[in-house]
């Protein structure tokens, strides 16, 4: 069989391959009852649950309308399947039967390897008894069989052991796997199936994480090498990770609203992770071991009811345009080389700690920079675009630079040892202004805080630290592909810049800014790249970069070097 490792499932004489039939809804013998918790308060389900209109569906499911109820569960989770929009040809229950007796035969000393999609992937079995157990490994083997596309898919274990507590039919449940896996529903996914799908799904949780849970990304950045393969556990924080009762209460809201939900409940337990941590951080250098204990022991910090308000409470994305963000890490990582049938790929981190070299952040602080790119970008190493250090504090070949790459990071370290680094897009002002001298911003996402070495935080002002973002350079009027910015002549030291204006004085008419439609500028340089302002701006919500008024000793813009 090769040197790769094998998961045998071996099935003991005095156990039957026949598919089960229960008779009783919610108590069949596929759950070793003494493990599986017992409601805590009666049921209150409406008797016209299913008549309802969807959203008020998805209200009752997230308040745990059925929460208290193993028959409810077992009557509803087949019907709230039936409803998935699936293609037209979908195994069902007659099909899974004869595929297993086929495959098994007679009850005796079958054993039959797991499918190849799972090696790496834990297998949970929560409540399941030793019964239940091989009906769950039946099922995924027949599920190998059956799905033959399917070349990688963490989710579908756990999906499979949860759906079995509620079944009376193993072959039932199996026809209820195969909706969701055969599912079709506009921007609704329920289970990604190749590495390039999981990937790229936790590559666009990073993107998430990094929006809503700024701090709590801050602090994992800081404590790992590399944030991306933090966040490619994200889905194993809930499955297996969080305790059956939590499971199966994000099984509730799944089976109505697809993987969007489960991005939320990761977020939410995120917020709580660095609620709990201590002011230094966690303790230890392993933060994907703490994650993981702390999904564990959700009990001890934070109610099941608690934890599914606040993932609701978060102002997400809509479903298309989490889809949209999918899509584009999907493209990202087939521009990467990694394909629909391959398998956990090694990933190179993006900053080589060796080979970087800027004269305004160290590579640490880069990698911490680029942690706050979207995983799209960040997929790929940072190459220097420009320079004042060797281009010289010339805008004409700031322009001819930069040209062509998009998106792009502009750091900017002052006199005073400030670094700001801005997220920003922009683009030329040829009105009035045929050399193109005059920049205006695209857009502006955020400011970042980098530590920076030697230096304590002013309490009025970001002297000290850093401030990170990303965004395009794409001037208006001028198209095509960029040139290799090869480094040719010229090569200058920091020029000296004017005194810069004193306190509420404004600098001169900016020729390189980031504005948006009104209330104020988010960063601003003269033509001689030498003297800049910021200051709080209405459009992108961002505090003043660094000092107000600032003299600039070095600036650099980086782009992304595809493969």
């Amino acid at each position: 069989l090769g040197s790769a490792p094998v998961t045998i499932v071996v099935t003991p004489e005095a156990e039957t391959w026949d598919v089960d039939t229960s008779s009783c809804a919610g108590r069949g013998h596929f759950v070793d009852w003494a493990k599986m918790p017992e409601p805590q308060q009666p049921a209150r389900i409406p008797r016209d649950v299913l008549s309802r209109p969807p959203r008020e569906l998805k209200r009752l499911a997230r308040e745990g309308c059925w929460a208290s109820s193993h028959a409810a569960r077992a009557r509803l989770y087949p019907r709230l399947i039936q409803r998935v929009s699936c293609r037209l040809v979908a195994p069902d229950a007659l099909v899974y039967r004869d595929v297993a007796g086929r495959l098994f035969g007679e009850p005796g000393g079958s054993c039959h390897p797991l499918p190849e999609f799972l090696e790496g992937c834990p297998v949970p079995t929560y409540c399941l008894s030793p019964r239940g157990v091989a009906a769950l490994r039946r099922m995924l083997v027949c599920v190998g069989a059956l799905f033959p596309d399917i070349t990688h898919s963490p989710l579908l274990p756990a999906l499979a052991a949860l759906l079995l507590h509620y079944s009376e039919d193993e072959a039932r449940c199996f026809e209820s796997l195969s909706r969701l896996l055969a599912s079709n529903a506009p921007h609704a996914a329920y289970i990604d199936q190749s590495f390039l799908a999981h990937q790229a799904s936790c590559m666009t949780f990073g993107d998430l994480a990094s929006k809503h849970c700024p701090a709590a990304h801050k602090l994992i950045a800081g404590a790992a090498e590399n944030v991306l393969e933090v966040y490619s556990e994200w889905l194993s924080w809930l499955f297996p990770g969080l305790p059956f009762g939590y499971a199966v209460r994000v099984l509730d809201v799944f089976l109505l609203e697809g993987q969007k939900v489960l991005y939320r409940i990761a977020l939410a337990l995120l917020r709580h992770f660095r609620l709990s941590a201590a002011p230094a951080g966690p303790q230890g250098s392993d933060i994907r071991a703490q994650l993981q204990a702390f999904a564990r022991n959700i009990a001890e910090h934070v109610s099941v009811d608690k934890l599914l308000e606040r993932a609701f409470g978060i102002r997400l994305f809509s479903r298309k345009e989490i889809w949209l963000l999918h899509m584009a890490n999907r493209k990202a990582l087939l521009e990467r080389g990694i394909t629909v049938v391959q398998r956990r790929p090694f990933f190179h981190l993006a900053v080589d700690m060796q080979k970087f070299s800027s004269s305004t952040v160290t590579a640490q602080e880069m990698r911490l920079v680029w942690s706050w790119i979207p995983e799209r970008f960040s997929l790929f190493p940072p190459l220097l675009l420009f320079s004042t250090s060797e281009d010289g504090c010339s805008l004409q070949r700031f322009y001819s630079r930069c040209e062509g790459y998009e998106p792009t990071v502009l750091l900017i370290k002052t006199t005073e040892g400030e670094v700001s680094v801005s997220r920003q897009g922009w683009a030329g002002d040829r009105r009035g202004d045929p050399a193109g001298s005059s920049w205006s911003s695209q857009g502006l996402s955020r400011g970042w805080d980098l530590p920076r070495r030697g230096r304590a935080r002013a309490p009025e002002r970001t002297e000290g630290r850093a401030r990170a973002g990303l965004g395009s350079l794409c001037p208006r009027g001028r198209a095509g592909s960029a040139e290799d910015p090869q480094r040719v002549g010229n090569r200058a030291g920091p020029a000296r810049a004017p005194p810069a204006p004193g306190p509420g004085q404004r600098g001169p008419d900016p020729a390189l800014a980031l504005a948006g439609g009104g209330g104020g500028q988010a960063l601003a340089l003269d033509a001689n790249l030498l003297r800049g302002r910021t200051e709080r701006c209405e459009t992108f919500d961002n505090p003043p970069l660094c000092r107000e008024n600032f003299q600039v000793q070095l600036l650099e813009v980086w782009g992304f070097q595809s493969a």
